[in-house]
Formats: C-alpha cells, structure tokens, sequence
C-alpha cells in the first residue's frame, strides 16, 4: 500500500522547531543509547561512541560536550542470559558514574527497526537497574521508526517500504528470523507476543499519529498517564513526528516522569536534537584519511567485509559486484563450522587478502558463502552465526596488521560491531556523518590502530540495491582523488 494510502484521515505532520528542540534537549537529561550492534549510529552525526563496558570509557563519553552517546553493547549477537548480564553491568557502572559526574541520564536500548533484538529482556534491565539506585520507570517507550529507510508506524502498526509499497513488518523476511522472529505487526500484539502474555493488550497505550499531531498538550496527557512501567507504543511517519514526541517526553521528564525508551535510529536523531543531513562528500571524508604514523604499508586499496546473508545484502553485493572495480575472497561456511578445516581456510584468506591489498588494485571483498547454515534451534542459529563473525574478524584482524586499507565497510550488523571492536579494536570513536541519506555511519576512530582508517557500519537491512556500490564509490573517491587534489588534509 502507498503512505499516502496509509496516512488518509490522519492531520498532516505538527511542525516542531528544531532549534527550540535542541535547546529543550540541552536542559535535559544526557542520552545514553546501549546500541545492540553498530547501527543505530547511522541517523546521527558527530556523537560520540563507546565499545567498551570499562568506567573511564563510559566517564569520556559523559564528558563528551554533546547531549549523548552511544555504548555498543552488541548484545544482539548474544544469548538471553549473556546479553542480560552484559546489559546489567553497563547500566550499573553507567549510574555509578553518571553519579560521580553529576551528570542525569535517561537510557535507550537502541533495537533493529525491523523489529529483531532481545526485547523486552534489554528495558526489564534497564528498568531493574533504575530500581536498584531508587528510580521508579513509569512508562518504556517503544519507538522503531527509521523514517530514512522507510520503517514506520501508523495507527500501532509497523510497516516497511518495498519497491511494490508499504508492507506490514509482520509479513516481511525480517519476521521469520531464526533467533528472533515475531508473527505480529501492530506492536501492541507485539509487546504482547514478545513479553509472552506477561502484558495484555489492553494495557498496551497506543500514542496515534493523531495525538501526535494535534498538540504538545495531547502528547504530554498521554505520556504523563502511565505508570508502573507500562508498554506505550508510539506511531512515527516523518521526523516531525519524532521531535513532537520528543517534546513531550522532555516536558513528563522535566516534571520528574521517569522513562526508558526502546527505539530504532530515528528516534535517536530526534531526542539528540539533530535534524537530517546530506551525506557526507569524499572532501569531508579525507579528514579522516588523515595519514598518522604507522609501520604498515598504506595502500590506495579499500576493504569490504560481508557478513550479512539477508536477501537486502546479496542484491547490494551484486551491483558492486556488476560494477566492477572489486576481487572477492570467499569465507565458506560450511567449512568454517568444522574445527579441523576452519583455521587452515582462514590462515589462507587472510595470505589472500594481504596480498591483494597491496598490490593496490580492485578494492577487496571478504564475505561468507551465501548459502544459508542453519542451526537446529535458536540458540545453535547464534553459535553458528558467532563462528562465522569470529572467523570474519580473524581474517580483518590478521590482514589489517599486516597492511593498511583505505577504508573498512562492515556489511551486517554482528559483523559490524565485531569488526570495530576485535578486529580494529576501536574502544572511542565519534560517528561523523553518513554515506547515504540517514543511513550508514562512518566512524572516525579516536584510539587505536584504526586512526586515519575510515570505518563504514551497514546495517543488513538498509539500503537500495545500490547501497553498497553508492557508498565505496564515495569512498573511492575519498581515498583515490584526482589528479592534482590532496589525498589527506
């Protein structure tokens, strides 16, 4: 179905003003967003980002002169209890800190806008943990929208754009994902099947595209009605709809309400006070290109890693593939989850890898063999995903201290968190901008090996099937100017 279907007998969107927005931020409480994998940066800009669960790294971003930031907790590739444990010791070292700082906090658990992630396991943590240091949650928030993909929600129902129209997110190939698929698309049947009936749909608050839109009075009635940690869902078309829910969440804050927000990344550009931004150029990209010292050749020669087998990525793989300009080195999974074979395969990817990087040809495609290995049930799906993702970062590891790529672009969002953190062993980065309209982050590094390596985070599921070719073609550009421009600044 067209949006425009979908939004018949809806008022149009309620302009909020985003100076007026950021300003409200600024007085408010500090974002903290524990981003279940890399992504969720890719509608923001120069925010800070931390990957590690470590006091002082929390305490830089705390000190970051920005109104939030990002933790990668990355929990999204982890099992239920792993993925609570991590979860509880970030947000209990975050509110110690947090503390020490004089700095008030309000968490995001950032989710996959199509809907995939350990919910409502992440906000019970977050909301036992507020408990813990005498703070009493009223409502969670859950708002997936990632209005630049096309994911949004309207009248409680989630949908997604495809090239045919909008489709409910329940019908889609993003539902029937081995380890967290779901049959429901309006998200108060959703909270209901996720929270496995511990919620009744009666008790789901639906914040409609209507109260959204008729005034910040309605907005904030609704919000400042729920109590006792209560689910509400909220609809979001357009941005204007997140800033006008943002407002009011500002206002129930301001006023002692006590939130904790389950969001996709739109939601995130809009409780940052940000508005959209072109995608970054090969000029501003160069910045950082920046040559810093190091023994490892540097060479004109990009790296794409390929984790991801949704439908989405195969496609995109295909039109760079089509392109040209790229040699691809193939990981095979099936031999990647036998012990015996595994480490010989991998040893000679990564001789293969090196080799074809320096000689500063076709940029260098690492992916997975496209064949999908299944696992007998969820928890074996996961083990088998993290032997591939460890077998990824491997070959990243081992090539990039050997030789310097121009750039990095992790396609997938366990592969992407993997490869910043094990592979680049990025701790502090700020994501500086995106690649295509409010989609896919570049990182500058701030510590380690990876400091003047441009490292790109695409999502699996973002993205036409020219995303990947679009984004090394400025990338390219970036790292390889013409004649007569200067390759670093």
């Amino acid at each position: 179905m067209p949006l425009e279907a979908l939004l018949a007998g809806f008022p149009p969107p309620r302009a909020v003003d985003p100076a007026a927005l950021a300003a409200a931020v600024a007085r408010g409480r500090r974002l903290v967003v524990l981003d279940d994998d890399p992504t969720g940066t890719q509608s923001t800009t120069d925010l800070p980002v931390v990957t590690t669960t470590a006091a002082e790294d929390l305490r830089w971003g705390l000190r970051q002169p920005t109104p939030g930031f990002f933790v990668l907790t990355n929990s999204r590739s982890l099992a239920p209890a792993d993925a609570a444990e991590l979860l509880r010791g970030i947000v209990t070292t975050l509110f110690a800190v947090a503390a020490e700082e004089g700095v008030e906090v309000v968490v995001a658990s950032r989710g996959d806008s199509t809907l995939r992630g350990h919910f409502p396991l992440e906000t019970d943590v977050v909301t036992q943990a507020l408990a813990a240091v005498g703070r009493t949650v009223d409502g969670v928030v859950v708002v997936p929208a990632l209005v630049d993909a096309g994911r949004v929600t309207v009248g409680a129902v989630h949908l997604l754009r495809t090239p045919e129209g909008y489709l409910p997110v329940g019908e889609s190939e993003f539902a029937r994902d081995a380890t967290f698929g779901y049959a429901s698309s309006d998200l108060r049947d959703w909270v209901v099947e996720k929270t496995e009936g511990r919620v009744v749909r009666e008790d789901v608050v639906a914040l409609t595209l209507t109260d959204l839109r008729s005034g910040p009075e309605r907005v904030l009635e609704v919000l400042d009605g729920l109590r006792g940690g209560a689910f509400l869902v909220a609809d979001a078309a357009d941005d204007e709809d997140l800033r006008a829910l943002v407002e009011g969440l500002l206002a129930a804050e301001a006023r002692g309400r006590e939130f904790v927000y389950r969001t996709g990344p739109s939601f995130v550009r809009a409780r940052t006070g940000q508005v959209a931004t072109p995608p970054v150029t090969p000029e501003h990209l160069r910045a950082a290109l920046t040559d810093e010292p190091d023994e490892r050749p540097r060479t004109p020669s990009g790296l794409v890693v390929v984790g991801s087998h949704v439908g989405l990525t195969t496609r995109q793989l295909d039109a760079l593939r089509a392109a040209g300009g790229i040699v691809e080195v193939e990981l095979e999974v099936p031999v990647l989850v036998q012990p015996g074979a595994r480490d010989a395969h991998v040893r000679a990817t990564v001789d293969r890898v090196v080799q074809l990087l320096d000689e500063g040809g076709p940029d260098v495609v690492v992916r997975t063999s496209r064949t999908l290995v299944r696992g007998t049930d969820a928890d074996d799906s996961l083990r088998i995903a993290r032997a591939v993702s460890s077998a990824l970062v491997e070959v990243v590891h081992d090539a990039v201290a050997r030789t310097r790529p121009a750039f990095v672009l992790a396609k997938g969002g366990i592969t992407s968190s993997d490869t910043a953190t094990k592979a680049l062993g990025i701790t502090r980065a700020y994501s500086r901008g995106t690649l295509l309209p409010g989609l896919v982050s570049v990182w500058e590094p701030v510590v380690g090996a990876a400091r003047g390596v441009a490292y790109v985070v695409f999502a699996g599921n973002v993205g036409d099937e020219n995303g990947v070719l679009d984004a090394v073609t400025t990338l390219r550009a970036a790292a390889r100017p013409a004649p007569g421009e200067r390759a670093g600044s």
